[in-house]
């Protein structure tokens, strides 16, 4: 007998979706600090989907190798936050991060590190805000760099998932005047994907009750 599927209606997919909209933002301006350059966001993409569909999305848009930085989250709710990015993009992010003052050697050098601390800082600003606005504190993981391919990428912690099925947040972004493209995505089993949704009908709640207290002033 396979498991009931979680699902989210249009409002708490809205909900979710200028939830997304605001934690990216801010991941955003977090990376834009860090590159001196303006950070351009898509639209998020927020789907309930297998793993398999999730890389399969990476790989119409990438062919080639990936490099992310996952840093996996717990509390609440638990799951995995990844920045990828293409490989070949991987040593020009180091040298946008480094302020461009580094010969080719050092940035090969020092891309590992380079790349764990702008995952660090942007995934961390993008959970933390996530945490703060659902009103939950979220344990994160060190960050890890990984390189491969999008199917590998998206394993949570190695086990199969009900169904297969997670909750994929995916955003895009490129960096102005730098070949610097890449992806934030969350990935949420179905266990997760429930208690989320518990607590986005608390958002929601609170955001109503917000805007009709406002209307009564």
């Amino acid at each position: 007998m396979t498991a009931p599927l979680i699902v989210l209606d249009d409002l708490e997919i809205d909900a979710l979706t200028e939830l997304v909209n605001i934690v990216v933002s801010r991941a955003a301006a977090s990376l834009r600090k860090m590159v001196g350059e303006q950070v351009f966001l898509s639209v998020p993409s927020v789907e309930v989907v297998s793993r398999d569909s999730a890389a399969a999305l990476i790989r119409e848009r990438e062919a080639g190798s990936l490099v992310a930085v996952r840093q996996d989250f717990d509390g609440a709710f638990s799951g995995r936050a990844l920045l990828i990015f293409p490989e070949a993009n991987s040593l020009e992010l180091v040298n946008a991060v480094t302020g461009g003052e580094l010969s080719p050697e050092e940035i090969t050098e020092m891309e590992r590190e380079a790349l764990a601390e702008t995952g660090n800082v942007v995934l961390n600003s993008c959970l933390a805000t996530m945490a703060n606005m659902l009103r939950r504190p979220l344990e994160m993981s060190l960050p890890e760099v990984l390189r491969g391919e999008g199917g590998g990428l998206f394993d949570l912690g190695g086990q199969r998932t009900p169904q297969g099925v997670v909750l994929f947040l995916y955003i895009n972004f490129a960096i102005r005047d730098r070949d610097i493209r890449g992806y934030i995505a969350m990935l949420m089993d179905l266990p997760s994907l429930e208690a989320l949704k518990t607590l986005i009908g608390e958002f929601i709640e609170r955001v109503v009750g917000s805007e009709a207290h406002g209307l009564q002033a």
